[in-house]
């Protein structure tokens, strides 16, 4: 495993308190834990129901459609 470079923040007592990386190591970091996260899902999802393109589609509208309504009730 490479080494991540950082700095630290400490506080009076010299107690670390925070961590600095650089944005080209955060970003590798997003981007490790999101792929992580999408295989777990992916993992989790092998066993649901397959839909065709127009079910999908079908579903997505009415999701789509729900928000909306909560989105204006809130108004």
């Amino acid at each position: 495993m490479t080494a991540i470079p950082r700095r630290y923040i400490t506080d009076a007592k010299n107690q670390k308190q925070a961590v600095i990386v650089d944005l080209e190591t955060f970003d590798r970091m997003e981007a490790i834990i999101e792929d992580y996260g999408l295989a777990k899902f992916m993992e989790e999802a092998e066993d649901d129901e397959i839909l065709s393109v127009h079910e999908a589609k079908k579903h997505y509208k009415s999701i789509k459609t729900r928000m909306n309504r909560t989105d204006s009730d809130k108004s």
